[in-house]
């Protein structure tokens, strides 16, 4: 194996250990695979560190639990920046273990932590796959969940965060009622 194959079958194996079974294989090794095939299909020029930060964006997301954190937007803040430091951490010891230096480690973990967003061509492409891997896999479930104003808040948040070819592709591959549709507009 190559040390791309090998940084992968380690965040699988991490992955493989989540107790969410609700699609009928753990949570976070389905999301990975996910998120591998449309960083593949975004971007297939990718380099290797932008490609393990796609499928370790979500590495061991059960051992940061959204209830020992406070309720409300602050609460959710925190933790979302609490886990994105974890799979940070843990995507750059597993990478230096399969034998990237510390530069390659260092960007997958900027773009894990989104330091950069709009300014980073890695950090903004992982951000794309990540908003259509939600668009394609878990938008129609969550949405059923959702007061209708607090999701055109949500779909105009994730729209802002893609890049301007990034939602020009969402419009062309996902039919999105209006106003949805109007917070991919460029």
């Amino acid at each position: 194996m190559n040390r791309l194959q090998i940084a992968f079958a380690a965040i699988d194996a991490a992955n493989a250990d989540d107790p969410d079974r609700s699609e009928g294989e753990p949570a976070a090794l389905l999301y990975g695979k996910r998120m591998s095939a449309e960083q593949a299909r975004l971007f297939p020029d990718a380099g290797e560190p932008l490609k393990i930060a796609a499928r370790g964006q979500h590495i061991e997301r059960w051992v940061r639990k959204r209830a020992d954190y406070p309720e409300g937007r602050v609460g959710y803040l925190t933790w979302r920046r609490d886990l994105a430091q974890h799979h940070a951490i843990r995507v750059g010891e597993i990478m230096r273990s399969a034998g990237y230096d510390d530069a390659d480690a260092e960007a997958a973990g900027r773009m894990i932590r989104k330091e950069g967003i709009k300014r980073n061509a890695d950090v903004q492409a992982l951000e794309d796959v990540i908003c259509f891997v939600f668009l394609k896999w878990y938008f129609a479930p969550f949405s059923a969940t959702q007061d209708p104003d607090k999701l055109q808040r949500i779909v105009e948040r994730t729209a802002r965060k893609m890049s301007p070819e990034g939602r020009a592709q969402v419009l062309a591959e996902f039919e999105l009622p209006e106003p949805l549709a109007a917070a991919f507009k460029i």
